[in-house]
């Protein structure tokens, strides 16, 4: 298996373009086994319209996926058959023994995997980060504590943004646009001495 990396868009175009790809992250062939096998970003939570394309990118790498299960408090409806590229997957779920954030995937010949299930509302920098946190082969986090990683990082994200905001309305950016002038070392040389204490 490779590596199978579809960065997400950056624009509201760009994903218009790339919405028949599936957004997946997937660990290197051959690394030691982690929790998470990679994550996948999908653009709803309907299952019939968004496990047909991931299927198509698993199939050829991991052998015909036959069975999916995820847990119920994160998609609205489950339905039991969703007919994909050649056959029908079936679906399934569990709600206590399943972790929120992961979609198990099986097939009959080769195995399962485990994909951590980006919200589809997160933010593309969220998003890229819980991608590359779900592929790494060396990872020991569980689905559902990435999500609340990357959602303890963004709420960082965004408090540091606030107070850039309060420090650029209170006149911190006035030195940029050339409303105010800029400190130099040679002002400073211009300023009168004061002596030394008497």
């Amino acid at each position: 298996m490779t590596a199978t990396v579809s960065h997400p868009p950056t624009t509201e175009a760009d994903d218009r373009f790339s919405s028949s790809s599936p957004r997946l992250s997937l660990a290197p062939a051959g690394s030691a086994p982690a929790l998470l096998d990679g994550a996948w970003w999908p653009r709803s939570r309907d299952l019939v319209a968004e496990l047909p394309a991931l299927t198509a990118v698993l199939d050829p790498l991991w052998g015909r996926i036959t069975r999916v299960t995820v847990n119920p408090t994160q998609w609205p409806v489950i339905p039991r058959k969703v007919p994909v590229a050649g056959h029908v997957l079936n679906v399934g779920w569990f709600r206590d023994e399943q972790d929120p954030h992961e979609l198990l995937l099986l097939s009959y010949h080769v195995g399962r995997w485990n994909l951590l299930v980006v919200p589809p509302q997160t933010t593309p920098d969220s998003a890229a980060w819980l991608m590359a946190s779900a592929s790494d082969p060396r990872g020991i986090s569980t689905a559902s504590r990435l999500v609340e990683e990357a959602t303890r990082l963004r709420t960082l994200h965004d408090a540091d943004r606030a107070v850039e905001a309060v420090w650029d309305s209170e006149g911190g950016i006035a030195a940029q646009d050339g409303a105010a002038r800029p400190w130099s070392p040679a002002m400073t040389a211009a300023l009168p001495q004061q002596p030394m204490g008497r």
